[in-house]
């Protein structure tokens, strides 16, 4: 620890985002970035607590208060080393985690001011890159082969595990390249696509084998391989079955995300398949990062008005949750990037029904509700506590999560990983899973 008091004279202090009136007209990254100096005084705050209960929270079991304090010291190599050793790719987690960590940080109990271990990680890395401390890795080939089924966080951690360990790794999907929610589901302004890209020219200098457009059929896998992982992650979004979900305008989060995505990565989407919000009053049902992600995708391709409503409640005003207290992560209210650019927030809203003239949307009919605790225990019961009421939408947005896929029953030697396994989760918790899942591996067919 080098600077042990620096946490009582130094403040927290985060780079902020790019100012509104300027981001919401590109796609470019809306996060900045603190200069070298300041990024390692925000570092020399870390305790290394006794009892380091960011260890605790994070799924990857990253070790902060280790590449912190290298960090500080300018050490900026052993602080990658450090981080690397723990996650495969802390450009991506450096981005878009919640950095769970942060709130089980000991800072965050006695002042609310964590240390700022996820932008500390996405510097950290970025570093790494433009000073080639990233190192390309050939390992000695054992003979056996595994095929890792999707290319989303979890397939490529578990690629890259098992690729270190000597097996010749195959890596298949359904899309024209790798990343899957991270390429298809995450806009720009929160991931630059680049960032994949330059990680995956390191996996494949490494020797990985990635084979896209290449959909598979779970029940017939593909011959020739001594072990599987099915990293296929939660691909059926939850529908909203109610009057008039049959009408033009009404799309699932994913096709209005990833068709944006691929556009800035150059395809030509003919003009009757566009989704686009330009001009539109469009209402996102769904209150999570995906609808989060739709309002400011809607912001940026020119949209009159966004809505945002919510089934469930209000969260607390925060910082502190008393239904989850420190170090458990707080359900709080949270404000994003996107929340931030211009939105119409709405809590405990049922949606009745939606209604449109000539075969398109032109609105939701909503009822407020209440929740009720069930006197026989179990979820709450919804109740209906106001008048219904039309709320004006040209483009409705379905971002209500997605559904855990139901998988045949696989042999011994296949292995699930990722949200396929647990259901739609976080990023952070899809690598920890494929770092799981490729030791499984490993130790079946060292086994074997």
């Amino acid at each position: 620890m080098g600077d042990y008091k620096a946490f009582l004279t130094i403040h927290r202090k985060e780079a902020g985002y790019r100012p509104v009136h300027d981001r919401i007209h590109d796609f470019g990254e809306v996060e900045q970035t603190l200069n070298s100096s300041d990024r390692c005084q925000q570092a020399s705050r870390c305790m290394d607590c006794g009892v380091p209960f960011c260890h605790w929270a994070c799924p990857l079991g990253n070790r902060p208060p280790e590449w912190n304090d290298a960090l500080y010291r300018g050490d900026w190599e052993l602080a990658y080393r450090l981080l690397n050793s723990t996650n495969d790719f802390p450009e991506f987690t450096g981005r878009v985690c919640p950095a769970l960590c942060e709130k089980a940080c000991v800072l965050n109990l006695v002042e609310h001011e964590p240390t700022t271990n996820r932008e500390d990680e996405a510097a950290i890395t970025e570093h790494a890159f433009e000073e080639n401390y990233v190192h390309i890795h050939r390992p000695e080939r054992n003979g056996k082969r595994v095929a890792v089924i999707g290319s989303g966080p979890a397939g490529l951690v578990a690629a890259n595990q098992l690729n270190l360990k000597g097996y010749a790794v195959t890596v298949f999907d359904k899309n024209e390249d790798a990343g899957g929610l991270l390429r298809y589901g995450i806009p720009n302004f929160k991931l630059n696509k680049a960032v994949i890209d330059r990680r995956m020219n390191v996996l494949r200098a490494e020797g990985i084998d990635f084979r896209f457009n290449v959909p598979i059929d779970l029940t017939c896998l593909p011959d020739g391989f001594d072990a599987y992982i099915i990293a296929t992650g939660t691909p059926e979004a939850r529908d909203l079955n109610i009057p008039g979900r049959d009408l033009k305008g009404i799309h699932f989060a994913l096709d209005i995300l990833a068709q944006q995505n691929r556009i800035l990565a150059g395809a030509e989407i003919p003009r009757e398949k566009l989704v686009n919000a330009k001009g539109k009053d469009v209402l996102v049902i769904g209150g999570g990062d995906t609808g989060s992600d739709c309002i400011g995708t809607a912001h940026r391709q020119g949209c009159r008005s966004v809505t945002q409503i919510e089934i469930m409640p209000r969260p607390v005003e925060g910082p502190d949750d008393p239904q989850h207290p420190w170090p458990e992560w707080p359900r709080t209210l949270k404000t994003t990037s996107s929340h931030e650019e211009g939105c119409t927030r709405r809590w405990n809203m049922n949606t009745l029904r939606f209604v449109g003239k000539d075969g398109k949307v032109t609105g939701a009919e909503v009822q407020e509700i209440a929740w009720k605790p069930n006197p026989e225990g179990g979820h709450p019961i919804m109740e209906s506590v106001g008048k219904p009421e039309m709320i004006k939408a040209d483009m409705v947005l379905l971002a209500m999560g997605f559904l855990k896929p139901k998988l045949p029953e696989f042999a011994p030697n296949v292995f699930v990983a990722g949200d396929a396994a647990s259901g739609a989760s976080l990023v952070v918790r899809a690598m920890a899973s494929g770092r799981n899942v490729a030791a499984q591996v490993h130790n079946y067919l060292s086994t074997e």
